[in-house]
């Protein structure tokens, strides 16, 4: 690949072989694609590495990436998995001979990983971005509640006090406790009230 010599090519290289490695990771292409991402990587590394800096830069790709599967394997908050990907960004531009040639090859890999996500429309998609993304939606069919709508609810609801409110303590509306205040009035313990409004979490009450 004598055309690795100019930046506009290793820019191609690692702009395809990020893109079709992390396509793997995101499809199921039953090792197509890696096996395609790995050949242009080894054939971008064997026309720059030298015998005394190609251990460490294996170890910065090889690491990057399993950082990357780890995280979204076991830990999936998405934080070691960045790390390993600036390790991987990292490791492709460090073998570049010149500054410039090292920052396009590190947006190229940046670009190809974004694009390797065009492959989930077209392939079977693997889990790995549903763990790292939250999709259970917080709605009452499932189970979930607003405390906001939940306490709204209570807006001309009568209960009991269950300590002195001076101006603040606790009462008792159907079964359940609640923290409340008063509009500036003190109210002793076992009084009738109503609750006349509600301000988020927030809960007024007054004489009944």
């Amino acid at each position: 690949m004598s055309f690795l010599i100019y930046p506009a090519g290793g820019f191609i290289v690692i702009l395809l072989a990020s893109c079709f490695l992390f396509a793997e990771l995101f499809v199921k292409a039953k090792g197509i694609l890696a096996i395609m991402g790995s050949g242009l990587f080894i054939s971008y590394f064997s026309y720059f590495l030298t015998d005394r800096a190609s251990s460490w830069i294996v170890l910065l790709l090889v690491g990057g990436l399993a950082l990357i599967i780890i995280d979204g394997k076991i830990f999936t908050t998405g934080i070691i998995g960045i790390f390993g990907f600036i390790l991987m960004v990292l490791g492709c531009a460090l073998p570049a001979p010149t500054l410039l040639y090292g920052m396009l090859v590190g947006i190229a890999f940046i670009i190809g990983s974004c694009g390797s996500l065009t492959f989930r429309r077209w392939l079977p998609t693997r889990d790995y971005l549903d763990k790292l993304t939250l999709h259970d939606k917080l709605s009452t069919d499932r189970g979930y509640n607003s405390i906001n709508a939940d306490y709204h609810d209570l807006v001309d609801k009568k209960g009991i006090t269950l300590t002195p409110f001076h101006p603040v303590g606790t009462v008792k509306i159907d079964g359940r406790n609640y923290s409340a205040v008063t509009d500036g009035i003190f109210l002793e313990k076992n009084v009738r009230v109503k609750v006349v409004s509600v301000d988020g979490t927030r809960i007024v009450i007054d004489l009944e």
